[in-house]
């Protein structure tokens, strides 16, 4: 097994306090709330349960692509099949993960390919949207960082913990 669950369990969940920073009024959620048009009154009547249920579901989804931007490995293991293929794999496949199976399994590294997949990924999908609904640049880069800043967390978590 690549990816620890606990890992990937911590990973997901590590949108909910960053997004709790990110957005609180002392950082940028005064700013976010204007640029998005967003009254204050509008989480008293919003369906919490939902948002942050279905923003967990969005961060699961994304760790599942994201593992395979920040573990190396999981080419190799995608190549035979995944995990109900690996037994009958050929022996360069165990001689390979026994040679490089640790290689490159560090937080910083995660972290490196996880700023990059919210910069090359989270940034022009936000952007492109956002520019359609005549949003801001600020409000580009306040929900695009939050991305980069969570993908890069959830990278180096994904990658690190074995």
């Amino acid at each position: 097994m690549l990816v620890n669950p606990w890992a990937f369990l911590v990973a997901t969940l590590v949108v909910l306090p960053v997004g709790f920073i990110w957005y609180n009024p002392k950082v940028f959620g005064t700013i976010w709330m204007r640029e998005a048009g967003v009254s204050p009154d509008a989480p008293k009547t919003a369906n919490m349960f939902k948002i942050f249920g279905l923003t967990l579901l969005f961060a699961l989804m994304a760790n599942m692509v994201l593992q395979t931007i920040v573990i190396h490995q999981m080419g190799a293991f995608s190549m035979v099949g995944g995990g109900m293929l690996v037994d009958s794999a050929k022996p360069s496949y165990a001689a390979f993960m026994a040679d490089y199976g640790h290689a490159y399994r560090t937080f910083k590294h995660g972290m490196l390919h996880g700023f990059m997949a919210g910069l090359f990924l989270a940034l022009p999908i936000i952007g492109t949207n956002s520019l359609f609904e005549m949003k801001s640049a600020k409000y580009i880069w306040i929900n695009a960082g939050y991305w980069i800043v969570c993908f890069t967390l959830m990278g180096g978590i994904l990658c690190a913990w074995e």
